[in-house]
């Protein structure tokens, strides 16, 4: 986003009324285990770029995460 105006219309598609949006999961390395939604024990990780997010997920994938 540049000037408050939105280069890429994905991301534009996910902006709320002009507030940045966050993305988050919860990752337990350990068990190898992605989560979308908090649980004890796992590390938070916050996005403030879609970009960002999806390759974190990619990443994840890769390594032959699990997913719940």
């Amino acid at each position: 986003m540049e000037d408050g105006i939105c280069r890429n219309r994905e991301a534009a598609a996910l902006e709320t009324r002009g507030e940045p949006q966050v993305w988050r999961i919860w990752v337990n390395a350990e068990e190898r285990v992605v989560s979308f939604h908090r649980e004890a024990g796992f590390q938070l990780l916050e996005f403030h770029s879609w970009e960002y997010f999806q390759a974190a997920i990619d990443q994840y994938t890769t390594q032959r995460y699990r997913y719940q």
